[in-house]
């Protein structure tokens, strides 16, 4: 059998070691995906990234960690 997986687009995001905050940023970063799937929309849909990149990137300003965006 052969299966043909699409390819998407995921945030990778980073965090310094020992970083004081990281599981606060992880529940708020958490929360988006969370909202996102309230409207029934899917983490894996071809807007994921443009629809929650300006919310990533605030909470970059507030937890500093750095993030890119990787196609798997």
């Amino acid at each position: 059998m052969k299966v043909i997986l699409p390819k998407h687009r995921e945030f990778l995001i980073r965090f310094e070691d020992g970083y004081a905050q990281e599981a606060e940023a992880w529940e708020a970063l958490n929360q988006i995906v969370k909202d996102y799937s309230v409207d029934g929309k899917s983490v894996y849909s071809e807007t994921f990234i443009e629809d929650n990149e300006d919310k990533v990137k605030a909470l970059q300003e507030k937890y500093e960690f750095t993030y890119e965006i990787i196609e798997k």
